[in-house]
């Protein structure tokens, strides 16, 4: 029996609260909270009389540490999941060391505003030192290793599908198939079509800035940086077919590149239909996906959050997206002496997942591994004081959890490598 507080409620959060009221033993009282209560309440009628799990509803600006700690405090949960905007993650993790909660988030931190002077100078020096320029890293998140390891408190980071599951695949391959890992190909596909000429499948914010930003990849003890979607890979997906796939930085190879011993190479790729590249071009080269504020009519303006504004909300593509995502890793390595490759991902169905919980896969696959994080949290399997990631954790009864909950593994033990 434990009591959770859900600060979110978006797309992915959504599917994250259904996939909990489905394990109403474990989770048998749920506080949503958000800067917007009404769809909190929408989300806590929607749910009326499908579930024992007793919902409450809250109204929090998840950027205002007072606001986090007293209704943390008023609450008193066992578990705060954050399954807002990775802005927030150090203003929730200071709430919940305040008030002596465990964490768990989908993302690693990373700023609003990238022209903060103080982060500004942080960020070079970063840049400088560890050799990758994107705005997102778990040094931020890192830092506060200590101060959960001496409140006897858990922080889980990343806990969605990349990163997050990628990361217990990564786990179980070195238990279960490896001896010794030497490369790691993390690939992310998703196939579907929401007919729209241009729209993105997650916060568009998030997902323009990430997709625009320069790649990189881990490579014999050092991060290799590029331009922008200048490696490109064409894959021939199960269930989906032949994608393109470009090279990107993701959190996750941070992670990895510690956590596997001795891992000679780990890079990440995703899908892109020519369409969607040729509109962020175009947004890019007009000044769109800028971060700096700019004045317009005596108003301040960021551009990307106003093309978020006229961008279909990701939460709304759910009836209209047709077609699977196959998300997963390849492994290279050596088993008992011998060379081995190990292929092992998923495939889900977007119009299976808005049948289910009303969403396409995207919000599914990152809301169903944080449900299922959190189950690992409160049933005491991945529970130990400090900041972790998820391939630090047991990654049996997780991908056991994922497999009855929506997002089953499927595995290949000869598969097609990516050149």
């Amino acid at each position: 029996m434990s009591r959770v507080l859900v600060i979110g409620c978006g797309g992915v959060a959504s599917v994250a609260i259904q996939k909990c009221c489905q394990a109403d033993e474990v989770f048998t009282e749920l506080c949503i909270a958000s800067r917007t209560k009404e769809k909190c309440d929408a989300l806590a009628r929607k749910l009326e009389g499908k579930t024992k799990t007793v919902i409450t509803t809250a109204k929090v600006d998840a950027d205002d540490v007072n606001q986090l700690i007293q209704l943390i405090n008023s609450y008193k949960p066992d578990l705060v999941m954050n399954i807002a905007l990775p802005y927030q993650d150090l203003t929730i993790m200071d709430a919940c060391l305040a008030c002596g909660v465990n964490y768990m988030d989908t993302a690693n931190y990373e700023p609003e505003d990238t022209d903060d002077p103080e982060w500004r100078a942080i960020y070079e020096k970063r840049c400088k030192e560890a050799g990758f320029s994107a705005y997102f890293d778990y040094s931020w998140q890192w830092a506060y290793r200590k101060k959960f390891e001496e409140a006897g408190l858990t922080a889980l980071l990343g806990c969605g599908f990349d990163p997050g599951v990628t990361q217990a695949y990564c786990a179980y391959a070195l238990k279960h198939e490896f001896d010794q890992i030497d490369t790691i190909d993390i690939l992310d596909c998703n196939g579907g079509d929401h007919g729209y000429a241009f729209a993105t499948n997650f916060n568009p914010e998030i997902n323009l800035r990430e997709v625009s930003a320069p790649g990189s990849y881990w490579e014999n003890g050092h991060w290799v940086e590029i331009p922008p979607m200048t490696i490109k890979r064409e894959y021939d997906f199960d269930q989906v077919g032949d994608k393109d796939m470009y090279l990107l930085h993701h959190e996750e190879i941070e992670s990895l590149a510690q956590t596997i011993p001795g891992v000679k190479r780990i890079r990440f790729f995703m899908t892109f239909g020519q369409s969607y590249l040729d509109h962020m071009r175009c947004l890019e080269d007009v000044g769109m996906l800028s971060t700096t504020p700019i004045n317009y009519n005596g108003q301040e303006i960021v551009p990307i959050q106003f093309l978020k504004a006229l961008l279909p909300d990701p939460a709304s593509l759910g009836p209209r997206t047709k077609g699977k995502t196959n998300i997963g890793c390849i492994f290279t390595g050596v088993k008992d002496g011998q060379e081995k490759t190990y292929y092992i991902y998923n495939v889900c169905d977007h119009q299976e997942c808005y049948k289910e919980v009303g969403s396409q896969a995207i919000s599914y696959t990152t809301g169903v591994p944080a449900m299922c994080g959190a189950l690992m949290m409160l049933t005491g399997k991945w529970i130990r004081p400090g900041v972790y990631t998820v391939e630090e954790f047991d990654p049996d009864p997780f991908l056991e959890a994922l497999d009855k909950y929506g997002l089953p593994r499927s595995e290949n033990h000869n598969p097609e490598l990516v050149g």
